[in-house]
């Protein structure tokens, strides 16, 4: 009918062949092939490809960076179990006589401490700790900087991860023809309850009923470093709210007032890391200083002050009130799996090639419509309709 017989041509040469199974299959590839005789490279093709391989690579070590770092993660709870004792770390510069000062602590279940017999005192000269680097007043903005570094997991465990307990620093020498020292230095660690409680720093025979003189009140100067205020394990190396903090007064009657707020924490990269207190009768809880490569226990706590002159019917002096929050709270580092970050590799080279490659046809499109409207009549009209353009805005009849 349409002459291939007569021409000797077999018509089934011209349509599929059927070659089985193998043939068959290619009905479903979803991925069509272009013959190159088709296709066209171009420079701007090249730049585009160079730019969207250079921001894929970028992208991809960006999502390499976050895999490896991890993200933190912060969880609260309430501390269900049982605990009793809390350690208690302090080293503070005021400058009076040391047998002129008197620490207690007194908490809520009534115990009272005579701190002074705990801690170490040992005079010294205010001017060593006041012009010594690194000292501020509270909330200073770089300080908070400071501390705010303080509260990542790969900072806590890279300064005191599984390292044996630091001690306080030595008290520098007073050295010759410096006097006797009219400062004195408070520090050392000491045990209490575990429950609301406080501590204050007074003048002999003001604040408890004691036996013995009273201080001259011209002798009051409760002017104060602070070099270290922290619950729990020593880890001198971490900054605490009050660490290296400074007030001064010209007052003989004032009252430095400090209040806290403790809430116990977990650094860890570990997935379960173990309690700190036992969780049933029988269960033995972990020391206080239980620390290792990925986990360390610890406490935080948050500060505010209310200071002010008083009268002399009032006790002046440096009082710190602290409270116990119920709540534990787990700091963990964790970093998803490898697969993870070959599923955003992934995810991310193939959405900038795919966008990049619309962005680039659309350019083309908006390319060729503004070519069009250039030309003379607003359209091409090309060799069909008999008529040739040059580029130079002349046609010629053909």
């Amino acid at each position: 009918m349409n002459g291939f017989a007569d021409r000797g041509l077999d018509e089934g040469a011209f349509g599929e062949k059927n070659g089985g199974f193998r043939e068959n299959i290619r009905t479903f590839d979803a991925f069509p092939k272009t013959k190159p005789t088709y296709t066209r490279r171009t420079s701007t093709g090249g730049y585009t490809t160079l730019l969207l391989i250079t921001i894929s690579l970028f992208l991809s070590f960006s999502e390499f960076l976050r895999w490896y770092r991890g993200h933190e993660s912060h969880l609260f709870s309430v501390e269900k179990g049982v605990s009793h004792q809390l350690q208690i770390n302090l080293d503070i510069v005021v400058p009076m006589l040391c047998h002129d000062l008197h620490v207690n602590v007194q908490d809520a279940s009534g115990d009272r401490i005579l701190a002074g017999d705990l801690l170490t005192k040992d005079p010294t000269n205010w001017g060593q700790w006041v012009d010594a680097s690194g000292t501020h007043r509270l909330a200073d903005e770089r300080h908070v900087k400071e501390e705010e570094e303080d509260t990542h997991v790969g900072h806590v465990l890279g300064e005191v991860g599984g390292r044996k307990r630091k001690k306080f620093k030595r008290t520098p020498g007073i050295g010759w023809g410096s006097g006797t020292g009219r400062s004195c230095r408070i520090f050392g660690s000491l045990e209490g309850n575990k429950v609301q409680g406080d501590f204050h720093i007074t003048a002999r025979g003001h604040g408890y009923m004691e036996m013995g003189d009273h201080l001259d009140h011209d002798a009051f100067n409760f002017s104060h470093i602070i070099n270290e205020l922290s619950f729990g394990p020593l880890y001198p190396s971490l900054l605490n709210p009050l660490d290296r903090t400074y007030a001064a007064t010209d007052s003989h009657f004032y009252k430095f007032q400090y209040y806290l707020s403790v809430v116990p924490t977990i650094y860890t990269r570990s997935p379960s890391p173990p309690p700190p207190t036992a969780h049933k009768p029988h269960d033995t809880p972990l020391p206080p200083d239980y620390s290792t490569s990925n986990t360390i226990i610890t406490n935080q706590y948050a500060a505010t002050s209310q200071s002010h002159a008083v009268n002399e019917r009032t006790i002046p002096g440096i009082f710190f009130k602290f409270d116990i929050e119920p709540i534990l709270l787990t700091v963990r580092e964790e970093r998803m799996s490898f697969l993870w970050l070959i599923v955003r590799v992934v995810n991310v080279v193939s959405g900038v090639l795919v966008g990049g490659g619309w962005c680039y046809q659309l350019a083309g499109w908006g390319k060729e419509v503004l070519r069009g409207r250039g030309r003379p009549g607003g359209r091409g009209e090309g060799m069909l309709n008999g008529r040739v353009f040059h580029g130079d805005g002349e046609d010629e009849e053909e």
